[in-house]
C-alpha cells in the first residue's frame, strides 16, 4: 500500500494536513465518468465535513502530481487514512460505495 508521504512534495496548494482522513479525486474536466462522479464527491464533502477532507485534482492542471501518483485512468480516487496509507480505486463509484469507503477511513483511526 502506498503512503501519502511519497506525494507530499507535489501537494503544495492543497489543504492536506494529515490530521483527518482524505479522499482525493483525480479527474479531468472533459471526462464523462468524472462529471458523473462530481456531484457525489460534493455531497460526500458536505456530509463528512470536519471528519474527512475531500480534494479534487485536475490531472491536466496538475500533471506532476498525477504523474507521481501514476494516474493512468480517470477518475481515480485515493482514500487516505490518518496514517497516510492510501487505498486506490479507479472508475466512478456509486455514492453508496463512496460512503462505505469513507466510513472505513473513520474506523481505521
Amino acid at each position: 500500500m502506498a503512503n501519502i508521504k511519497e506525494y507530499q512534495q507535489y501537494l503544495r496548494g492543497y489543504d492536506y494536513t494529515g490530521k483527518i482522513p482524505v479522499v482525493i479525486d483525480f479527474y479531468a474536466t472533459w471526462c464523462g465518468p468524472c462529471k458523473m462522479l462530481a456531484p457525489y464527491m460534493e455531497r460526500l464533502a458536505k456530509e463528512y465535513e470536519g471528519r474527512i477532507k475531500v480534494l479534487k485534482v485536475d490531472v491536466d492542471k496538475n500533471s506532476a502530481l498525477a504523474s507521481a501518483a501514476r494516474i493512468q485512468s480517470i477518475p481515480t480516487l485515493f482514500f487516505i487514512d490518518e496514517n497516510g496509507e492510501i487505498e486506490r480505486y479507479t472508475g466512478a463509484l456509486p455514492y453508496s460505495e463512496l460512503v462505505s469507503r469513507a466510513e472505513k477511513l473513520l474506523v481505521r483511526k
